[in-house]
């Protein structure tokens, strides 16, 4: 059964992933901003699931599960992010390639940061 709630939750990543980086990267060309902002929102999120159930007690095994290897598992990627960043080396956009690698990995940090103090702090 866990499979199925990975699977379902996965589904609808995906499809929050597609909509939400489709709305914001609108209008940018070349900066993939899509990416960086559903990769903060998706860390923003998988730390208040994590710290929620690790300190809090708020969710059983089944539901951090189906919320963070299937939902936000699938909701950010590693691999686009990669492959944008390797697409601006290509493009020789050395500033918008140093720009995405620190913001990615400095703006989900933070999230996981802010989502453990205010999940703690509730």
């Amino acid at each position: 059964m866990i499979i199925l709630w990975i699977g379902i939750g996965g589904f609808a990543g995906a499809l929050l992933r597609y909509w939400i980086s489709g709305w914001v990267q609108a209008g940018v060309v070349t900066f993939p901003l899509g990416t960086l902002v559903v990769n903060f929102i998706g860390s923003f999120i998988l730390a208040m699931v994590m710290f929620l159930s690790e300190y809090k007690g708020y969710f059983n095994e089944e539901t951090r599960i189906f919320l963070s290897i299937g939902l936000l598992g699938s909701f950010t990627t590693m691999s686009t992010f990669s492959y944008e960043s390797f697409k601006l080396l290509e493009q020789q956009e050395h500033m918008l390639f140093s720009a995405n690698v620190i913001g990615s990995v400095g703006l989900t940090l933070l999230a996981i940061y802010l989502g453990k103090i205010i999940t703690l702090n509730l």
